[in-house]
């Protein structure tokens, strides 16, 4: 895009400037002296280097006191050369163009690649519940069945506090083994989102870590922060409690800080993960056995920069964040956190979540959907709501003038549903379960998805 090179460009044209105004002080002053050289030879005395410097003094003097708005007339009374007055032109509207363009770029993205003593098979998961001591033969045969619908592979990870079980030791759930666990995922994905950027710690100006529940004190955050020496004016957030979404939420945050240092520039990293040590469900209701075989072990961390300069080597831009709060009640209790009839703490996750999720979705595509489609999309879309609203209102009309039996026929105008293939390559959505992926493919009947 010709909008990551125009930083550039500015600078460049603002060395070209400055070479130009030299160039016209050069010319002045050699069709007023006398030449003392010899003819192809360049006399560099200090006489001729401080004429040259006091001249583009005068020049940018001028320029100052007179509101540049001097130097641009034409005429005899002209400060500038008409080249001088095109560069300087250009790059006015070339400022202008930069100026309204407030970029975000991604710099580097990494993620957790457990180790293979983490991993472990359907059949190693079950063999884990079962070593729990506390699920009923039902509560097994359930989680088994969910295990083979849920559409994650043989090799996922789980954190050793867990996976011991299988080796004759106890189930370590404490809170010791619950940072174990967040130090392992959190400082793996930061150093390498850190060295594949090119950045050192103290170059990170804001910090941004979602766990939605492990939130100990002190934060993940200041975990991070005493580890790798980060400076002591850093902004930090810790985002616990908001669910799946908390990653999109985070990179929303980051870059509404990032562009209020939109003249000084800045480095944002944010991190990612979940803790799955001190959650594992021990009851037997079924709402909250889903967690036992959805969530794994994993985190991803992205730096992220505002810096013009950092746009040639950005694997990204990140052009348009949306964010849609449903205020439901259903959408507010379909990930819930509680304690079961036993008093065993869990998440329950409701039958609603595929309804809530498609319906969120849905506005959340109708909302991007001005930033994103074509014209000739946007258009149809106007044109489908118009006829509506005038058959609307012309059978309001006709009902009013006695005329029911017409207005019956009227025809049903249907929405249009708008071809985001035409502004979009690829549709990545969470995977959340399979069960949660067929929700939110809702509004995808027709096109393809990436997951």
């Amino acid at each position: 895009m010709i909008g990551t090179y125009l930083p550039t460009l500015f600078i460049v044209g603002i060395g070209v400037l400055f070479a130009q105004i030299v160039h016209q002080v050069i010319m002045d002053l050699s069709s007023k002296v006398e030449h003392k050289a010899n003819p192809g030879e360049l006399n560099f005395s200090l006489e001729t280097i401080s004429a040259v410097l006091l001249g583009v003094r005068e020049i940018f003097s001028s320029l100052f006191h007179n509101y540049i708005v001097s130097p641009l007339q034409s005429g005899e009374g002209a400060v500038l050369s008409p080249q001088v007055k095109t560069t300087v032109l250009a790059l006015v509207v070339i400022g202008w163009i930069v100026n309204l363009d407030n970029p975000i770029y991604m710099l580097s993205f990494s993620t957790f690649k457990a180790p293979d003593s983490w991993k472990v098979s359907h059949a190693e998961i079950i063999q884990m519940m079962k070593n729990q001591n506390c699920f009923t033969d039902d509560s097994i045969d359930f989680m088994r069945r969910l295990l083979e619908r849920s559409g994650t592979g043989q090799s996922t990870a789980w954190p050793p506090g867990i996976v011991q079980c299988l080796h004759g030791k106890e189930t370590d759930r404490s809170i010791e083994a619950s940072r174990k666990e967040a130090e392992t995922v959190i400082f793996d994905i930061v150093e390498s989102a850190l060295k594949k950027a090119k950045l050192h710690p103290k170059e990170v100006d804001i910090l941004v870590i979602n766990c939605s529940l492990f939130s100990p004190t002190p934060s993940l955050c200041a975990m991070v922060i005493s580890k790798f020496g980060f400076r002591q004016d850093i902004q930090s957030f810790n985002l616990s409690g908001m669910g799946c979404g908390a990653s999109l939420l985070s990179i929303g945050l980051a870059k509404d800080l990032l562009q209020r240092r939109r003249f000084s520039g800045g480095k944002a990293l944010v991190v990612s993960t979940e803790i799955i040590t001190p959650n594992l469900y021990h009851g037997n209701e079924r709402g909250f056995l889903l967690q036992n075989t959805l969530f794994r072990c994993g985190g991803a961390a992205i730096v992220l920069s505002n810096s013009w300069f950092d746009g040639r080597r950005a694997w990204y831009k990140l052009l348009h964040t949306v964010r849609v709060q449903s205020n439901s009640e259903e959408a507010y209790n379909c990930v819930y956190e509680a304690q079961d009839s036993s008093n065993q703490r869990g998440v329950r996750l409701s039958k609603d979540i595929v309804k809530v999720a498609g319906k969120c979705m849905e506005k959340n595509m109708t909302t991007i959907g001005p930033y994103v489609l074509p014209l000739s999309e946007q258009v149809r879309v106007v044109i489908s709501l118009a006829l509506r609203f005038a058959v609307k209102i012309l059978g309001k009309l006709m009902k009013s003038c006695g005329m029911e039996k017409v207005a019956v026929k009227l025809p049903n105008i249907k929405h249009y549903v708008p071809d985001f293939k035409r502004g979009i390559d690829h549709f990545c959505i969470h995977a959340g379960g399979r069960a949660v992926i067929d929700g939110e493919s809702l509004p995808f009947a027709n096109h393809f998805l990436v997951l």
